[in-house]
């Protein structure tokens, strides 16, 4: 590491996005050399302990997260977005996926960071999603021309209420996998149980529940405890790998699985995520647009269970084991999904210096 980095430190922000947690950096102010910038973050991290001792994470996959974010040379974009996920008990630093709770901190960082100018209320910031190619527009809220994060909008997975910033995606089908359904096909049958293999910005393997011998509604807790239901998922996110064209995913932080179930709180579908190896506390912003998508495909495991709303706007709320998150779809005549938007919130922690 070098003097720059271990004696004076780099710049960075510590936000909430979603119901995540993370560091934020500008790319200049990273070593510009993958190996050295990954081992800077392992170092800042405190990767691979499992409690994270010696560094900023918080000994869990959702408070061990990377923002890096640069103003942006593409035509109607205004700043890029590389999300890196720090493994927390592995020295891995990978770029396999997007992080849509992640992505509510960009816009915020980006005019903090004077990369875009605040409007006089509000800002959209148009963000171009590195990872995956795709592109996410953010509006945030910038009251006489600075950022809020003071509001009354309330996202499930976060105490109190803050600034509201809904976030559109677009063309996020097939963003990691090349397709929708990147095996062709609604469902495949992978070691007996039916699933969908899935990517709306997520790549996702959709199943039921019940065909795990489970109920869906079991708590993050119990789900964690279960070595042999998580024995049973892996080894079906192992065989898909290459279906999905994901190659061998042994080491990758993708594909999601997401056990699905009926809704019972008044949603249009229940939910329990592994993200790939622990439950999730909720779900992933783009993995609830995965798994609303598959709940629209005719046949699938999630459109068996889930209940769905008429019309060609469709809001479906996503049960998650504490609460639910609501993604509205925007489908075309032939029922195929154009857009996807949600309402997440973000608030800036800490702004100064890291040490690695």
């Amino acid at each position: 590491m070098s003097e720059r980095l271990t004696g004076q430190g780099v710049r960075c922000m510590w936000m909430r996005g979603g119901t995540s947690k993370g560091g934020y950096f500008l790319k200049d102010d990273l070593p510009a050399e993958r190996a050295a910038r990954d081992a800077f973050l392992l170092a800042v991290m405190g990767s691979p302990d499992p409690r994270q001792i010696d560094g900023m994470g918080g000994a869990d996959p959702l408070t061990s997260k990377v923002a890096v974010v640069a103003k942006s040379t593409r035509p109607g974009i205004d700043v890029d977005y590389l999300f890196l996920q720090v493994f927390v008990d592995q020295a891995i630093v990978t770029d396999a996926q997007n992080c849509g709770n992640i992505l509510a901190g960009v816009g915020p960082f980006a005019i903090e960071r004077g990369l875009v100018a605040a409007g006089a209320e509000q800002t959209r910031v148009a963000i171009f999603m590195e990872n995956t190619g795709q592109v996410a527009v953010a509006t945030v809220q910038t009251p006489q021309g600075r950022v809020t994060y003071a509001g009354t909008a309330r996202i499930d997975g976060v105490p109190g209420t803050h600034a509201p910033i809904p976030t559109e995606f677009r063309d996020t089908a097939g963003s990691s996998c090349g397709a929708l359904l990147p095996s062709g096909h609604a469902v495949d049958v992978v070691n007996g149980v039916r699933v969908t293999l899935i990517d709306n910005g997520m790549p996702c393997v959709v199943m039921k529940a019940s065909d795990l011998g489970i109920t869906g509604y079991e708590t993050r807790d119990a789900l964690d405890a279960d070595d042999a239901l998580k024995a049973r998922i892996e080894a079906i996110r192992l065989a898909v790998g290459e279906a999905m064209n994901l190659g061998d995913v042994r080491e990758k932080s993708v594909p999601k699985m997401m056990l699905v179930a009926p809704p019972r709180a008044g949603g249009a579908i229940c939910v329990r995520s592994f993200i790939p190896h622990r439950a999730h506390a909720t779900i992933g912003v783009l993995g609830a647009v995965s798994v609303a998508s598959a709940c629209l495909i005719a046949g699938s495991p999630a459109a068996e269970v889930a209940a769905v709303p008429e019309g060609a706007r469709k809001t479906l709320s996503i049960e998650h084991p504490t609460g639910e998150m609501s993604c509205v779809l925007e489908v075309d005549a032939q029922g195929a999904v154009t857009s996807a938007a949600l309402l997440r919130t973000a608030r800036l922690l800490m702004d100064g210096v890291v040490f690695g």
